[in-house]
Parts: structure tokens; C-alpha cells; sequence
């Protein structure tokens, strides 16, 4: 069977998680120093420990986090409070019914989070997106691309060291994937710097229709 993510944060040191990085990455730092993403209501869909909220939120934006596993939201209200930031954090399945969630916003988000979500369930999850958002909302997607090499195994599916199971994508399908509900702004392939190693993602930068 393979690991739930709130297995991984409640048995895996914070440190030995490979996607858990404090520091922002380099490509969510442009859209904001550019001005291309500017202050406002944003969504970190699968926000894991916070770290990304909670930079958004030092940089002026009123950030929501949402991550399945209750024991990351643990974490991450622990880490906005050590910080003396501001954020929310939510329990939710981002696959589900997220009524309860009533804001909308402006910016949304997912950082190495889709590739933990198969392509029967990825328009479900991506009108689920789509819902949250006011019209002309910003969304950037980034997640590992099919022809990275840096975790080892060769296809879509692949196991990791943690049990993960994770789908590898092309930037083809995931253009596919968005197009009905977005208007796509910035489409490629680039190479990112992990905890370990760098390794090869899709980014698409995109537009509520």
C-alpha cells in the first residue's frame, strides 16, 4: 500500500522530507518580485508545512493554506506562529467538497502537489480550482515532469524512496488538462533546485477564464 501524507509529517522528520524546503522557490519569488503576482487573497493548495504561505503572507498577501494531512496544518500554524505571521490553514481535501471553504481568490497555487494526484481524479481537482477563484485570478501549477530523471525509474508511475507513488507528467497533456478552464499565460519546462537534487518540472502560469 502506498504512504498517506500524513504518515509521511507524522513519521518522517520535518528535515528528511524531500518536498518540505523553507525556502521559497525561485520561480513563486519572480511571479511576486516582477509584480506579476501583486498582494492579494491567495490559496496554497497542498501547503504542507506552511512555508510557502507563510512567505506569501510576509510579502503582503492574505494567504489560505489547505493540505489534506492534519497534522502538516499542525505544523504550519506552528510555523506562522514562530514567525509572527498571519495565515489560515484548512483541513481539506482539495478532491472533495470544499463548500466549506467560502472565500474566493485572486492567486492560486500548487508547488510539487499535482503529481500526488492521478489523471482519473486531475479535472475533478482542477474545476475544484477553478471554483475557488474570481475571474481573471492568477494560478500557477508546477509539478515533475515525465522526462525527469533525478528520482530514479523510468514512465508516468513511479514509487519513491519515502512509498509515494507519484504520476509524471508532459507539459502536452497538462495544456490539455487546463486549457477548458484557464487561459494559459507561461508554459514550459524548467529545472528547479530541491532539497537534494534538481530536477526537471512542468510550469504553467495561467488565468481564470
Amino acid at each position: 500500500m502506498p504512504i498517506e501524507t500524513d504518515e509521511v509529517y507524522r513519521t518522517v522528520p520535518l528535515d528528511k522530507i524531500p518536498w518540505n524546503i523553507e525556502t521559497p522557490p525561485q520561480a513563486l519569488v519572480d511571479l511576486v518580485d516582477s509584480g506579476c503576482v501583486k498582494p492579494c487573497r491567495a490559496v496554497d493548495l497542498g501547503c504542507g508545512a506552511g512555508n510557502y504561505a507563510i512567505y506569501l503572507a510576509g510579502r503582503g498577501f492574505d494567504v489560505t493554506g489547505i493540505d489534506i494531512s492534519p497534522r502538516a496544518i499542525e505544523i504550519a500554524r506552528d510555523n506562522a506562529r514562530k514567525k509572527g505571521v498571519k495565515c489560515r490553514f484548512i483541513i481539506a481535501d482539495i478532491l472533495g467538497d470544499l463548500h466549506n471553504i467560502r472565500e474566493m481568490f485572486d492567486f492560486a497555487y500548487d508547488w510539487e502537489m499535482l503529481h500526488h494526484i492521478f489523471p482519473d481524479d486531475r479535472f475533478r481537482y482542477v474545476r475544484n480550482v477553478h471554483g475557488l477563484l474570481n475571474l481573471g485570478a492568477k494560478y500557477l501549477s508546477v509539478c515533475f515532469n515525465e522526462e525527469d530523471s533525478s528520482f530514479g525509474g523510468v514512465g508516468k508511475v513511479r514509487g519513491t524512496q519515502l512509498g509515494t507513488i507519484l504520476y509524471f507528467s508532459s507539459l502536452e497533456e497538462l495544456k490539455v488538462l487546463y486549457e477548458p478552464y484557464f487561459r494559459i499565460i507561461d508554459a514550459k519546462v524548467i529545472v528547479i533546485e530541491g532539497k537534494n537534487v534538481e530536477h526537471m518540472v512542468n510550469y504553467i502560469f495561467m488565468e481564470k477564464k
